[in-house]
């Protein structure tokens, strides 16, 4: 739906805006991204948010740059077309400037790591006679844009998996005259990123599939992505038994009303599964394995981050004390403490759900990450 358009891109520009999720869903504003430090602040101030989307952004935002952007075209046009040393040095310096947006989202480091070996393989090869600096600022924008499509493709088949993986662990006999009731925390759908989502493009797959019985959204404070974000995409989707509740009324859900799954997105996942992802899921993850509760994670093959071995290797962004004093009408003088994420140990995780197959646990109970991307890279 249009209304669920996180961003809009023209190839042609290139150009794009970004939705300014703080105001959703009151007011529906794109923000005009013309440079990296504008990708950089939408990101920084979390006017988009999500995993996936800030990767995306990030990188759809150095093509405009590289391409579109006069300043930028001016400061090359200073250079020599052919040095591929110059060129090189000027968009690597913009992508590390992208990289320092926020910590925690491994995806955006992913996208760009992936991005430095395009660009690489662009300088040693020439192409009917362009410069060294045409070839690296269109590898820039052809990237960006195949990303695009690819994440919403990715996201459908995370979808597909996560229902296939839900259905087989409640029973497709019990699930098909009942379905499935799910739980979710946050924002992972089409506003976090290109397009479908992934914890709540599971509840997307289940709802095609008419196995979707309800879906509840945990508000998920201090910055309410699930009330403002993930209640307006129900709400715009017509999922049925759409239910939003305060962060702390997950346990009563689960004991009063029941649920069959809870579903969560991913900022970075370990290599022992421990997972980051929205503060308040590893209260959620807890709570589900009081009550017998399968809790899976949702995410992009891009999240999982091999290169540390367990959740204590993460650096946990914080944000400002004014975000939560504000949200919170709290005292002005009252000290915060506001981490943006939290770290679900891999043993409350009954799957992973990746666009390439789910990881399962071993029989010990933990998750051998390492294997998987192995077996898929």
């Amino acid at each position: 739906a249009d209304n669920l358009k996180s961003l809009k891109y023209d190839q042609d520009g290139p150009t794009l805006s970004v939705l300014d999720q703080l105001l959703i869903p009151a007011e529906k504003k794109y923000i005009d991204i013309p440079d990296v430090e504008a990708a950089w602040s939408v990101i920084r101030t979390m006017q988009i948010r999500g995993a996936p989307l800030i990767a995306i952004v990030a990188c759809l935002g150095l093509a405009v740059d590289l391409n579109a952007n006069a300043k930028t075209r001016a400061e090359l046009d200073a250079m020599d077309a052919n040095d591929s040393d110059a060129v090189m040095k000027f968009i690597h310096a913009k992508m590390e400037y992208l990289s320092t947006s926020r910590p925690t989202a491994v995806n955006l480091f992913n996208a760009l790591e992936e991005l430095k070996q395009i660009l690489k393989d662009a300088a040693s090869k020439d192409q009917n006679g362009k410069s060294v600096r045409e070839r690296l600022c269109a590898a820039v924008a052809d990237h960006a844009s195949f990303m695009l499509d690819r994440d919403v493709k990715d996201n459908e088949n995370i979808g597909r998996l996560g229902m296939e993986a839900i259905l087989k662990q409640v029973g497709a006999d019990a699930s098909s005259s009942t379905g499935i009731r799910m739980v979710t925390i946050c924002n992972t759908g089409s506003l976090a990123t290109a397009g479908f989502g992934t914890a709540l493009g599971v509840a997307r797959a289940l709802q095609n599939a008419n196995m979707l019985k309800s879906i509840t959204a945990l508000e998920t404070r201090p910055y309410n992505q699930g009330s403002r974000l993930t209640a307006f995409e129900i709400v715009e989707e017509k999922m049925p038994g759409g239910t939003l509740i305060c962060d702390g009324a997950a346990a009563s859900l689960m004991r009063d009303q029941g649920a069959d799954a809870v579903v969560v997105g991913a900022d970075r996942v370990c290599a022992n599964g421990d997972t980051a992802n929205k503060i308040g899921t590893y209260n959620l993850a807890i709570i589900a394995s009081a009550h017998n509760v399968p809790f899976y994670v949702a995410s992009p093959f891009t999240t999982l981050d091999v290169n540390l071995k367990s959740g204590s290797d993460i650096e946990i962004e914080e944000r400002p004390p004014a975000e939560l004093i504000e949200s919170a009408r709290a005292p002005t003088n009252i000290h915060v403490w506001n981490p943006a994420f939290d770290v679900t140990p891999g043993k409350l995780i009954k799957g992973i759900i990746t666009e390439k197959g789910v990881i399962e646990p071993e029989e010990d109970g933990t998750f051998d990450v390492p294997a998987f991307v192995a077996k898929f890279s």
